[in-house]
């Protein structure tokens, strides 16, 4: 069974969402996610929408797709992936880091 990783796509901000959406998908076939898309209409924050999935990662093609609080909120919980610039930004960790 592969771990999940949520889609995630800002209308708002995609020039070409069909392209958007073909890379979002490529990437978590290359890095072995099983990819599911959130419920658009849902009036939860993305964060809680990835937490109730179960998600491992949230992947989006460029980190202007989330505004800088969202994401600091996402990666409290979740790794976050990138498609341009190919980025990962790892979940916070609990402890800091580890010297």
């Amino acid at each position: 069974m592969k771990p999940i990783a949520l889609g995630w796509i800002d209308y708002d901000r995609s020039t070409a969402p069909d392209w958007e959406t073909a890379q979002v998908q490529r990437l978590a076939r290359r890095l072995g996610y099983q990819l599911v898309w959130p419920d658009i209409a849902s009036p939860l924050p993305l964060a809680d929408q990835a937490r109730d999935l179960g998600a491992e990662s949230v992947i989006m093609p460029a980190p202007d797709h989330v505004g800088t609080l969202e994401l600091d909120g996402l990666m409290h919980i979740i790794d976050v992936e990138t498609v341009t610039p190919r980025v990962s930004f790892a979940r916070w960790s609990i402890t800091g880091a580890q010297v």
